[in-house]
């Protein structure tokens, strides 16, 4: 009878999940189909269905494959790469505060980002496909910094102290990054300021493919680790008993989502709180499970990404606001709100 009822609450468990994971696409889609017709230039369904099915004019595809199209593809392969690379992070430092941005993570890839702006420009094919690799190169030593001094050989891992000493390295970097973007020149100075804002508008099909293959790659990556971070969550020892390398396993990991941070924000800019955010509302629809959690954080991290470019470019038409400031209007108040939070339940 008990084995029976563990049956029936898996199976129910796996419709709801999956019920959410649909749920999630199919908004996904329509966000997508709303972003399409979003601009100066209306493209409703019908006119979309006819410029994909080649009735199309030439100032028409334009507008749909050349901009639309890689931008709204760019914000979903941004947002979820930022909200995986947050639910890692809050999973092995088990603080819900844990974030790509407040670790000094961004702050990381920007300082490496601005480096190379200034010695090889912003404008080349080449400099967009080196990003990615400059931007993780800056995010993994900054990320190596912080674990570095949070960690104390009689006291191991500290999460608390990570958190408070990623604070701290993200404030120096982005100073010395200011100092940095003084030397600019103008055109280096407007790509500089556009990336530090978190801004989705200069997004094209180079920009596309530089950031594809990378989540290819690392988003597996993230979701076969699910049961790692499952078996994390009992605690260290706990974890050790059950045959799981704790710090091995922690600094894999940490690495995954360092390089989904670097490589994310090398393209869309130092946009912040979607790391916090997605987690968060994932564990209140989907449970604390990696297994699921992962995934339908990918999704959720993708639509608020998506909805935010979709806000910044109607906000203030003909114009644009970078997507990063509408994220942060929302994303601070909530991260205000989770920090008063956790406070009142620690006293």
């Amino acid at each position: 009878m008990h084995s029976q009822t563990l049956k029936n609450n898996h199976k129910k468990t796996a419709v709801r999940n999956g019920i959410l994971i649909i749920s999630c696409l199919i908004l996904l889609i329509l966000l997508s189909l709303v972003s399409i017709n979003t601009g100066y230039s209306k493209l409703s369904v019908a006119d979309t269905l006819r410029i994909i099915l080649g009735n199309g004019s030439a100032h028409e595809n334009l507008i749909l494959f050349s901009f639309r199209f890689p931008r709204i593809v760019l914000s979903m392969l941004v947002g979820s790469g930022l909200a995986v690379s947050g639910c890692l992070l809050q999973g092995i430092t088990k603080n819900p505060l844990a974030d790509p941005g407040l670790l000094g993570i961004n702050s990381g890839a920007g300082l490496a980002v601005t480096i190379f702006v200034l010695f090889r420009g912003s404008s080349t094919s080449l400099s967009i496909l080196t990003l990615p690799v400059v931007a993780l190169t800056g995010a993994a030593a900054s990320a190596a910094i912080v674990y570095f001094l949070s960690y104390k050989k009689e006291e191991g891992f500290a999460p608390g102290r990570m958190i408070m000493t990623g604070i701290a390295i993200q404030a120096g970097l982005s100073a010395l990054t200011t100092l940095l973007v003084l030397k600019l020149d103008d055109t280096q100075y407007g790509f500089v300021t556009s990336w530090q804002v978190g801004s989705i508008w200069g997004a094209n099909r180079e920009f596309v493919i530089s950031l594809f293959p990378w989540l290819c790659v690392l988003l597996p990556l993230a979701f076969s680790r699910a049961r790692t971070l499952d078996v994390m969550g009992l605690g260290e020892e706990a974890a050790g008993g059950l045959g799981v390398a704790v710090n091995k396993e922690r600094k894999r990991i940490l690495f995954i989502a360092v390089a989904l941070a670097g490589t994310c924000v090398s393209i869309s800019g130092n946009i912040s709180f979607v790391g916090l955010m997605a987690p968060h509302l994932t564990r209140r629809l989907a449970g604390p499970h990696h297994s699921i959690t992962l995934p339908v954080c990918a999704l959720l991290g993708a639509i608020l990404v998506l909805t935010a470019d979709t806000i910044a470019r109607v906000v203030i038409q003909p114009s644009s606001l970078p997507a990063g400031v509408v994220v942060s209007v929302i994303g601070a108040p909530y991260f205000i709100f989770l920090l008063a939070k956790k406070e009142k339940n620690t006293r």
